[in-house]
C-alpha cells in the first residue's frame, strides 16, 4: 500500500479545500429545521459551492452518486440520497461534504437536530463527536493507525455504543479515496505508522445499537440492522512534523450541535 506525502505547496491547497468544505456547513446553519427536505439541502449546498465558492462537489456523479452531499438521517449510517423526505422534530442527520478546489479535496460532516432530541440521541451525537477528537488529540508522527481505532473504540464501547465496521476514512488529496484506510476499531500499536505530510480523514460512524449494517436497494444508503439511530462526524487532517492539523475545523468554532 502506497501512502503519498504532500510538500508543502500540496498541503497548502488541502487547507483551502478543507476550508472551503467547513464553510459549506456553517452555509447550512439555519437551514435544518422541521418541515424542510433533504433535496432542499442538497440544492442550497449545491448553489453555495458552485456559485459561490467557485468549486466542485465531489460527491455528484461519483460513481453514478445523484447528489452534492450526503444526508443521513436517524438511523442511515452513511451516503444517505437527499430525497423529497421532510425532516421532523426528534430527527438526527449527518451532512457530509466534499468540495474540491484546484483538484483538491476538502471531507466533512457534521451532525444536526431538528427541534428537541431524546437524551439517548444526545448522548450518541455527544459520544461520536469526543471519539473523533480523543483519536485526533493523539495524532502525531510515530504513532501508529491502529491507535487511532482504539481510541474511538474504547471510549464509545465504555459508553454503551458500537463501532460500524463496514466503512472507514481514508487517505485524501487529489483523489477522494485513496491509501491508507483509517479503520475506527482497532488495536493500540498495530498497523502503519504516521508520517508527516500524511494527509486523511477520521470520520467515525457510532450506533446506539449494534454495529451491523445493511445496503438499501438504491445501493448507496448504508443503515443499522437493527435500525438503531447513529452518528458520524468528521475531519480531514493532516500530519505535521510535531502533531496534526485539523484541514476543516470551522471557523466559527462549532463544534456539535446546537450551533448557536
Amino acid at each position: 500500500m502506497s501512502v503519498s506525502i504532500k510538500t508543502p505547496t500540496e498541503i497548502e491547497k488541502m487547507r483551502t479545500a478543507g476550508k472551503l468544505a467547513a464553510e459549506v456547513l456553517e452555509h447550512l446553519e439555519h437551514s435544518v429545521v422541521d418541515g424542510v427536505t433533504t433535496a432542499d439541502l442538497d440544492k442550497l449546498c449545491h448553489e453555495y459551492i458552485v456559485n459561490v465558492q467557485k468549486a466542485i462537489p465531489a460527491p455528484l456523479n461519483y460513481h453514478g452518486f445523484p447528489k452534492s452531499i450526503c444526508t443521513s438521517v436517524n438511523h442511515v449510517v452513511c451516503h444517505g440520497i437527499p430525497s423529497d423526505r421532510e425532516l421532523e422534530e426528534n430527527d438526527i442527520l449527518n451532512i457530509d461534504v466534499t468540495a474540491i478546489v484546484d483538484d483538491y479535496y476538502g471531507d466533512t460532516s457534521r451532525m444536526f437536530t431538528v427541534g428537541e432530541i431524546s437524551i439517548k440521541a444526545k448522548n450518541l451525537i455527544d459520544a461520536t463527536y469526543e471519539s473523533l477528537m480523543n483519536a485526533t488529540k493523539i495524532l502525531k508522527p510515530g504513532i501508529k493507525l491502529g491507535d487511532i481505532g482504539y481510541e474511538i473504540q474504547s471510549y464509545v464501547e465504555e459508553k454503551g455504543f458500537s463501532v460500524v465496521r463496514d466503512f472507514c476514512g481514508h487517505g485524501i488529496s487529489t483523489t477522494f479515496h485513496e491509501p491508507p484506510n483509517i479503520l475506527h476499531y482497532g488495536r493500540k500499536n498495530t498497523g502503519m505508522e504516521i508520517k508527516p505530510g500524511m494527509t486523511f480523514t477520521i470520520e467515525p460512524m457510532i450506533n446506539a445499537g449494534k454495529f451491523d449494517t445493511k445496503m438499501l436497494n438504491d445501493g448507496w444508503t448504508a443503515v443499522t440492522k437493527d435500525k438503531s439511530l447513529s452518528a458520524q462526524f468528521e475531519h480531514t487532517l493532516g500530519i505535521t512534523e510535531n502533531g496534526y492539523e485539523i484541514f476543516t475545523e470551522s471557523a466559527k468554532g462549532y463544534s456539535k450541535p446546537p450551533y448557536l
